[in-house]
């Protein structure tokens, strides 16, 4: 059975920081792709940042690049998200989500991720 169970959010000041892990099970973690999607209150789902197979190649959207770092560890079989300088519009659910899929010249449509997680709840206050 294939899950991903995100953990690690919470409510943090703005400033704060938090680092989010994502586990994967039921599948071969190290042949997916990895990213980080987030939702804000009645908004669409939104890429925030994804990760290749190996980790060695990441990239970001722009308005967290240099505040979130996306890593990986293919022996725990987790990814993870560093978050730093957060802002009241961070506040989102944060979803990991998989995918066979990495484009090194465009970023990987959302429908092309195959595997998502439940979610875990960001809150920013300001």
């Amino acid at each position: 059975q294939v899950q991903l169970v995100e953990s690690g959010g919470g409510l943090v000041q703005a400033g704060g920081s938090l680092k989010l892990s994502c586990v994967a099970s039921g599948f071969s973690f190290s042949d997916y792709a990895m990213a980080w999607f987030r939702q804000p209150p009645g908004k669409e789902r939104d890429f925030v940042a994804r990760i290749s197979w190996s980790g060695r190649a990441s990239d970001y959207e722009p308005s967290v690049k240099g505040r979130f770092t996306i890593s990986r560890d293919n022996v725990k079989n987790t990814a993870y998200l560093q978050m730093s300088g957060l802002k009241p519009e961070d506040t989102a659910v944060y979803f990991c989500a998989a995918s066979t899929k990495f484009y090194w010249d465009d970023v990987t449509p959302i429908h092309e991720y195959e595997y998502w997680g439940q979610g875990t709840q960001v809150t920013v206050s300001s």
